[in-house]
C-alpha cells in the first residue's frame, strides 16, 4: 500500500546509514497514518503476527494480534516504524521496517517484528471505538 509518496530530501545530519533507511522505506512502501480517514482498518502482517488496526485519529488506534499484549482490541498510540534502533518514522507504518506503538499497560514503547506487508481492509464488525475510549456509542 503506497499512500501519500513524498519526496525524500537528503538531511545534512543524517549519516549514509540512516539515509539509506529513509529511502529504502519509500521504496519497499507504507503508509502515512494522517493520510487516512478515521475508522481506517489496516491489516499489518509480521513476520511472527497479524495485526489488525482500527485507525482513530491523532496516532491512537484500536490494536489487535498479539496473544499477550492485544489478543482484543486495545486502544494504544501508534508512534511509527523503525528500523530497529533508535530513529523513528513518525506515523509511517512501512514495510521491512518495525512497528512501534504506546500501550496503556506498559511503560516502554512494544516494537514488532519486521512488517511483511501493510493493507487496507474492509470496516466490517469492528467498533468505531468510542466504548474503548469510554465514549457513548
Amino acid at each position: 500500500m503506497a499512500q501519500g509518496s513524498r519526496i525524500t530530501e537528503r538531511d545534512r545530519h543524517l549519516g549514509d546509514h540512516e539515509t539509506s533507511n529513509i529511502v529504502q522505506s519509500e521504496i519497499e512502501g507504507g503508509v502515512f497514518l494522517p493520510d487516512l480517514p478515521q475508522h481506517t482498518v489496516l491489516e499489518i502482517r509480521t513476520m511472527h503476527r497479524c495485526y489488525t488496526a482500527v485507525l482513530l485519529g491523532q496516532g491512537e488506534a484500536l490494536l489487535s494480534g498479539h496473544p499477550e499484549y492485544c489478543p482484543q482490541p486495545v486502544l494504544v498510540e501508534i508512534a511509527g516504524s523503525t528500523w530497529g534502533g533508535s530513529m523513528l518514522k513518525l506515523d509511517f507504518v512501512g514495510r521491512g521496517m518495525h512497528l512501534e506503538f504506546h500501550h496503556p499497560e506498559y511503560e516502554t514503547p512494544i516494537v514488532t517484528s519486521r512488517i511483511q506487508e501493510v493493507r487496507e481492509c474492509s470496516h466490517a464488525n469492528w467498533d468505531t471505538g468510542e466504548q474503548a475510549r469510554g465514549e457513548a456509542p
